[in-house]
């Protein structure tokens, strides 16, 4: 999700250092080993910031070392572009990540992809595309559907719901996105957002919109996208489905008066690589207790949460829509 998806602070590995990341299962350039090793460093990007960090850290860690027997080591780094070099110098053998460092690590580090995050019972997410003049985009009448995570009611057209309670589920309704012209005020986020820039500028080029010459209204973050919108700072914004939900206290009428006209296809949240210095069983076994983590207590499940921000991993990579992810990327790295 950067311009160089393999730059990373020296910072990050500074830290990386400091904390005793020894390399764990042989040369990383070997393809792999038959031998365990006797410890491994899983390198993340937490939630959590400071003092918390080891409180939050050793759950999890713990957790795994029992598991596979051996220690297991957690260590923090600065972004996510720092996890993926990490594993590639050897002084992380698991990282947890976003999805544009998966693809990183698996194309430039034979990586292999074992887990996906789940947030809020999905492995992915579409991005809404949202108006405040519905009669120019909606092919159809407006509907409402219920947003299950907060329960709160909002407006739709195109097909984008078509029950009572909202999916989510892109693509839909895409082709409305070809009536944007280099007249209409379109609230973008920052060029590095897959779901306020990126997958918006691919499928509205698909659609035949020439995205050199739109007339943008740069806002920083979800809900300011949302108020730009709402406000008439803008007549078309892209977020995250559903980030209308974010300003409901200060903007109650938004589920009525911005309407979702439109989803991209859907972009995948992140997840677990492991190196390929690990013995294939040992991937596997890890794979496996981390999958099974969150159901094994109270305290694991809050720990996922607080840690990652996460519900759940899931063994159901769909290592496709990291492949499109990634392709995505690339054309925002030239």
């Amino acid at each position: 999700m950067r311009k160089n998806l393999l730059t990373t602070s020296a910072a990050a590995l500074t830290l990386l250092s400091l904390v005793g990341c020894s390399s764990a299962g042989g040369d990383a350039a070997s393809g792999g080993s038959d031998q365990r090793p006797e410890e491994i460093t899983i390198s993340l990007v937490p939630s959590v910031e400071g003092e918390d960090l080891a409180e939050a850290l050793d759950p999890l860690t713990e957790y795994l070392s029992d598991g596979l027997g051996i220690d297991v080591h957690g260590v923090v780094a600065n972004d996510y572009a720092a996890t993926v070099e990490a594993l590639g110098a050897d002084q992380a053998q698991v990282i947890i990540t976003d999805a544009g460092s998966l693809y990183s690590a698996t194309e430039q580090h034979d990586a292999q992809l074992v887990l996906r995050d789940v947030r809020f019972g999905a492995t992915s997410y579409s991005a809404i595309a949202m108006t405040n003049n519905p009669d120019k985009y909606c092919e159809d009448e407006v509907v409402t559907a219920t947003y299950g995570a907060t329960g709160d009611e909002m407006s739709y057209c195109n097909g984008t719901e078509t029950g009572a309670e909202a999916t989510g589920e892109g693509p839909a309704g895409v082709e409305a996105l070809g009536k944007v012209d280099s007249s209409t005020p379109v609230a973008l986020q920052a060029a590095t957002s897959p779901a306020g820039y990126q997958y918006p500028l691919v499928a509205m080029q698909e659609q035949g919109v020439d995205t050199d010459s739109l007339n943008q209204v740069p806002v920083e973050g979800n809900n300011n996208a949302v108020l730009a919108v709402q406000n008439g700072d803008a007549e078309v914004g892209f977020a995250y489905w559903d980030a209308r939900s974010t300003v409901t206290e200060e903007a109650p009428t938004v589920g009525e008066d911005t309407v979702v006209f439109a989803y991209t296809e859907m972009i995948p949240n992140g997840g677990v690589a492991v190196s390929d210095s690990l013995p294939d069983d040992m991937a596997d076994e890890l794979a496996t207790l981390m999958d099974e983590y969150a159901e094994s207590s109270d305290e694991a499940a809050d720990v996922m949460f607080e840690l990652v921000g996460l519900s759940d991993w899931t063994t159901d990579t769909q290592p496709e829509q990291i492949a499109r992810y990634g392709e995505i990327l690339e054309q925002f790295s030239e």
